[in-house]
């Protein structure tokens, strides 16, 4: 065999050397397939394997991201070898140790030679104009791409329009593979053209069409890849073909928003798979988005069959935790805890308890035993880090409870915690606000408490007072005492052992001395600065700042937060030698009207934005109307009360129409001549439609009878157009109309207020910019009888003297009608283009008006 194998080298190296020079299509197949695979092309294979190598020891999935991929770059086809095989890995490893040397030396450092036939290619830096140093070398994505096309430029061989030589094929995909994971899609798609050209009955084409789809996807072009992977589900393909397409098309189904389409071909490609590791993670991702689509119980059985197939310990971990989340709350809540508190005890499993401890605070809420969960979040805190996304998570859920029982200031200091812990961007981001949203209300949640108790104080009697202050001073003896006594306990404790000698402490090991982490040899830890420094960095990133205090651990987050606590309210917390007088605490309370009344102001105003807070930040609408209402109770001053009727009757009108009912009443009944009484009349409407040609035919006419001085029939025809057709495009053009057929009959200061609900209700159209320039013209120094939000009349300013211009210019000001009615009230242009009649001119204008805002606050 050995003599043969000899015989045939030699017969191959004298035909090689022939002084007969071919042409390039007369070139054998068989020597350019050989030496295409046995050269360049397996430099090219080999510097995609080493990148996917490195990628795969880099890769940490991120259990935290909506989606976790299926295929890692262990498992990522190499060229037309489906599945990155160790057995190319094994065999290369051979062919390396002699090529090896011979490219370094061409291509040191690390940047490959592009050749004449290449010029501009990645790696030619010597060349690059822009990069004279020529000491950037290229990546190893780009030695691939560069290896593939010297791969081609040298050997391909076509005769009539086709490829001969089969191997190329394969130098081809890596080109389209390199190129997709550098994120050129397009020149991926450009190389794989050339295969569909001249290899079209390769018998791997398949294989060149998936990577087609994959790069469409890669562009967003779903509707292109979609359609060629149903052209390929439909042909006959080899198993490993249609193993690859399956994953690849239910990752761009995701991908393009169709969930449920993607959940069928998972199952597909579960089915089709036999890899454990990919049937794992096919059935992790699936139960993601079953989880996501609200189908907790088919989310369960997913999860655990992730776990079944799992063959990597976080997998193992990560499954059982999402499959206790899909916990319903209905099923054998005590069988499942007591599953989870056995199986986190186990060998390995025991380093994770403080996953587990989440997991199972979280399943203890669904079962609404939310007693039980805070226990669970807690007792995560006190493990090991083991990961700190969930760490953060924990601190979370404890910050919610606060949040939920009104205290802000707790809630703000566990979500501040939370941000320092948690790994997963988008979480902090949402969190960052959420706690910046928490501080805002906070502020004003205690401002409220403290100037409500000292305004509740103010209005006692003196003997109230001072019984008040007695049972204060009462309880504050008791507290005192309590903590002296608290205080000599631990004075008695010192001195004894009280280290933690649990399986997760410092001290478990059965060495007598610190060990120093980060390094190999064992030492004094304190006898290092290096290791001092890391463990005081992980210390506070784990606990934060601590007091040098017994019991460390809870009683600096405590008193931290009764600290807060009482700054917030104004409470010192410097013991007063008088803090058992009562008098000490009457004489504080103030006794002048003017700064009660600023505290009440404040209040006020405090409440006001407390109640737009809750809406606004976290569309909790009940809490928002109830403190809104509880401040219109109290009687603010005219201006807040405006403002908190106008905002308890936008919140509810549409979806609580009884719960804004009482809002608008008042609107109606005590401030019937204000812009808020009109919004409350006849509230926005922002979702128009184009205009029907009756809108039109109505409009026509209501203009007619305008031009005619018929201004009542034009209002009455208006008003029933825009009650029968509320979200038609001429609906601002209609009220426009009616504010000056309102003018008419009405008066001047009915008409203002007609403008004033168009700027309020389409700030943006064109109606709304002409009625709030012509409100600027109505406004402007006339003299006039000014009236209240009432319609009272008031006095002539003394400033001005009786007959003198006014400067009340308010938005809110009304303007009685009198002889010197500017003359836009008396003669309206009736050549305006706001107002025309609605032609070819017009109406593409009208048929996408702006979305107004709504009302500044």
């Amino acid at each position: 065999m050995k003599k043969n194998i000899v015989f045939l080298l030699a017969a191959i190296i004298v035909v090689s050397c022939g002084t007969k020079v071919k042409k390039p299509e007369a070139r054998s197949k068989f020597l350019k397939g050989f030496s295409t695979y046995y050269n360049t092309l397996f430099n090219a294979k080999d510097a995609l394997n080493s990148e996917f190598t490195e990628r795969d020891k880099a890769h940490k999935d991120n259990f935290y991201a909506p989606y976790i991929p299926i295929l890692t770059y262990e498992e990522q086809p190499l060229g037309s070898d489906l599945g990155q095989s160790s057995a190319f890995a094994e065999n290369s490893m051979k062919m390396a140790e002699v090529n090896r040397p011979q490219q370094n030396a061409r291509n040191a450092p690390g940047m490959p030679s592009n050749g004449p036939g290449m010029p501009g290619m990645p790696g030619n830096t010597s060349q690059d104009p822009n990069n004279p140093e020529g000491n950037k070398g290229a990546s190893v994505l780009e030695i691939a791409e560069a290896k593939a096309l010297k791969a081609i430029n040298k050997y391909s061989v076509i005769r009539k329009g086709e490829e001969q030589n089969k191997t190329i094929f394969d130098a081809y995909i890596i080109l389209a593979q390199s190129r997709i994971y550098q994120g050129k899609a397009i020149k991926a798609l450009d190389a794989l053209n050339y295969v569909f050209t001249h290899m079209k009955e390769d018998k791997r084409l398949p294989l060149a069409h998936i990577y087609e789809a994959l790069a469409y996807s890669q562009i967003k072009n779903y509707h292109k890849s979609e359609e060629i992977f149903n052209k390929l589900r439909n042909e006959k393909l080899s198993k490993d073909h249609d193993k690859l397409l399956s994953i690849y098309y239910a990752e761009s189904l995701l991908d393009a928003g169709k969930k449920e389409e993607s959940i069928k071909e998972l199952d597909r490609a579960f089915e089709l798979n036999g890899n454990r590791k990919l049937k794992s993670r096919i059935a992790f991702l699936r139960g993601q988005i079953l989880q996501e689509t609200g189908k907790q119980d088919l989310a369960r059985e997913s999860f655990l069959s992730a776990y079944k197939y799992a063959n990597d310990f976080e997998f193992e971990v990560k499954s059982q935790i999402e499959i206790a989340k899909t916990f319903n709350g209905k099923g054998n809540y005590e069988g499942a805890k007591d599953y989870l508190e056995k199986i986190s005890k186990k060998g390995t499993y025991g380093s994770r308890k403080n996953e587990f401890y989440y997991a199972l605070g979280l399943m203890a809420n669904k079962a609404g035993k939310k007693k039980e969960a805070q226990e669970f979040f807690r007792k995560s805190l006190l493990e090991k880090v083991s990961d700190g996304q969930v760490r953060g998570l924990a601190y979370y859920e404890i910050g919610k409870d606060y949040l939920d029982k009104n205290d802000y200031i707790g809630a703000g200091a566990y979500y501040d915690s939370a941000l320092v812990s948690m790994t997963y961007e988008p979480s902090r981001i949402l969190l960052q606000d959420q706690s910046s949203y928490i501080k805002k209300i906070s502020k004003n949640y205690y401002l409220i408490k403290r100037n409500d108790s000292v305004l509740s104080l103010a209005k006692m009697s003196d003997a109230q007072k001072t019984d008040y202050f007695a049972k204060y001073i009462e309880k504050l003896k008791i507290k005192e005492e309590k903590e002296e006594q608290e205080r000599r306990r631990a004075e008695r404790s010192k001195g004894f052992d009280t280290g933690d000698y649990n399986a997760n402490s410092l001290f478990a090991n059965s060495s007598n001395s610190f060990e120093d982490f980060g390094v190999s040899a064992k030492g004094f830890y304190f006898g290092n600065t290096g290791t001092v420094s890391k463990g005081t960095s992980t210390f506070k990133q784990v606990w934060g700042d601590r007091a040098l205090v017994d019991n460390w651990r809870y009683s600096k987050k405590m008193t931290s937060l009764e600290d807060m606590k009482n700054e917030a309210l104004g409470v010192t917390s410097v013991p007063n030698p008088r803090r058992f007088e009562p008098s000490f605490y009457i004489e504080q309370i103030p006794s002048d009207a003017g700064k009660l009344s600023q505290l009440k102001k404040d209040r006020d105003t405090a409440s006001l934005g407390l109640g737009v807070m809750y809406q606004n930040y976290f569309t909790n609408t009940p809490l928002a109307t109830k403190t809104l209402y509880d401040l219109v109770d109290v009687k603010p001053e005219e201006k807040v009360m405006l403002q908190a009727l106008y905002e308890i009757f936008a919140m509810n009108y549409e979806k609580n129409p009884q719960i804004a009912a009482r809002a608008k009443q008042i609107l109606l009944t005590d401030y019937p001549y204000t812009s808020y009484a009109e919004f409350a009349r006849n509230p926005k409407n922002n979702n128009f439609v184009k205009s029907s040609e009756e809108v039109e035919n109505e409009y026509k006419m209501a203009f007619a009878l305008y031009e005619s001085e018929k201004f009542a029939e034009s209002q009455g025809k208006i008003e029933q157009v825009v009650l029968k057709y509320p979200k038609d495009a001429l609906v601002p053009k209609l009220n426009l109309l009616n504010a000056f057929n309102a003018g008419k009959t009405g008066g001047k200061e009915v008409m203002i207020l007609q403008l004033e609900q168009i700027v309020l209700n389409y700030a943006k159209t064109p109606e709304g910019i002409k009625a709030k320039e012509m409100l600027n013209y109505l406004k402007s120094d006339i003299a006039f009888q000014a009236t209240d939000n009432k319609g009272n009349k008031m006095p002539d300013n003394p400033f001005n003297g009786p007959g003198q211009p006014s400067n009340i210019q308010s938005q809110n000001s009304n303007i009685a009608p009198n002889n010197t009615v500017n003359q836009m009230n008396n003669n309206p242009p009736k050549n305006n283009n706001i107002l025309k009649k609605p032609g070819n001119n017009t109406m593409q204008k009208l048929q996408a008006p702006v979305e107004a805002k709504p009302m500044t606050k």
